[in-house]
């Protein structure tokens, strides 16, 4: 039986709550920066922990919908999307939709329509695997007008980038969603975007992400794609082997959750969410450049060095190892204790 006295309590935020869902509807579509802003010391003060805070305000940004304000209403633009049958074609292609884009789709078997698909497009959006982009971009490229922006959402962006550029003579820009398919809006996810030709031309897909509360990283395709490395590729080794692992073992999963630890909890997700893709997209991704197959193989010889120490129980060697490596992570565990991040989503 709930409290008299905790039910009130319930009542007054459930109140509280809608008074601010109300505001802020009413209100020029603050930022979550802005909504997070100045609330630390308060917080402290009344011994509320930072995430329960950052928890509320982000579920109440994700309330409001993009009809309830107003720099959601955009003019409406012609989208075409190439490639917007797949999951993250179909998951852009509900975010323009959302907010009154008229939207395309052109699949492979679409391309003798390709002239009134894509000539008026105001946007073409590029969203087809990794070895098939750049043929695409070319293909696409001879139909579009000198005023559409063309992008692409491919998880490499030199060769994309440098393919548009060439092929095309209007707006160009490489995107990158740092995410999978299965979320529901751009709220707290990172988008990475390398400018290519006529930024401005983009400027209305970018407020749309930040409106959404969206996180825009800036960088060069050269610099994404060195981070992807080891970002994606060695990641996804990393799980892809640990699920093939763990099934070769015939691992119960589900009785090991029940007895694990915070972190092994959170490891079988993300090797969940990994087997729950599309097959081809994480081996292209593992597979995408010269590069990534060095790194994976690097990786690889590392855990077989290390292998060998623990094979042969050598626990001096395993020390010494981890002494040594200690210091390249010294000043990061230094900041991750003393500064850790504020409201700041994973």
């Amino acid at each position: 039986m709930i409290p008299e006295k905790l039910k009130q309590t319930d009542q007054n935020l459930i109140a509280l709550l809608s008074d601010r869902l109300s505001l802020l509807a009413a209100s020029k579509c603050l930022s979550l920066e802005e909504q997070l802003a100045d609330v630390a010391p308060l917080l402290a003060q009344v011994g509320i922990p930072e995430s329960v805070w950052a928890g509320l305000v982000n579920s109440c940004h994700a309330t409001i919908t993009p009809e309830s304000t107003s720099v959601n209403h955009p003019r409406p633009r012609q989208i075409t999307i190439i490639g917007g049958h797949g999951r993250m074609g179909r998951f852009f292609k509900e975010q323009f939709v959302a907010v009154g884009h008229n939207v395309n789709i052109l699949e492979h078997e679409d391309w003798e329509y390709a002239d009134q698909l894509l000539n008026q497009a105001e946007l073409v959006l590029v969203s087809v695997p990794i070895a098939y982009t750049v043929d695409v971009i070319q293909r696409a490229a001879k139909y579009l007008s000198p005023t559409t922006a063309l992008c692409d959402i491919t998880s490499i962006k030199t060769q994309p980038t440098q393919a548009m550029l060439k092929y095309h003579c209007g707006p160009v820009m490489g995107l990158h969603p740092m995410f999978g398919p299965n979320i529901t809006s751009f709220l707290e996810q990172k988008i990475v975007v390398c400018p290519g030709r006529d930024d401005d031309s983009f400027a209305w897909l970018l407020d749309l992400i930040k409106g959404q509360g969206g996180e825009i990283i800036t960088c060069s395709p050269e610099e994404h794609d060195q981070m992807m490395v080891i970002i994606q590729a060695t990641q996804h080794f990393l799980r892809f082997s640990l699920g093939v692992f763990l099934s070769q073992s015939n691992i119960d999963i589900e009785r090991s959750l029940t007895i694990s630890t915070p972190n092994y909890r959170q490891e079988i997700d993300i090797v969940k969410r990994l087997f729950s893709q599309n097959p081809n997209l994480c081996v292209d991704i593992m597979l995408a450049t010269e590069e990534r197959c060095q790194a994976i193989s690097s990786l690889a010889n590392t855990y077989s060095r290390l292998a060998k120490l623990v094979v042969s129980k050598d626990r001096d060697a395993l020390i010494q190892e981890f002494e040594s490596n200690q210091g390249f992570w010294e000043e990061e565990i230094k900041c991750s204790f003393s500064n850790p991040p504020l409201f700041k989503g994973g």
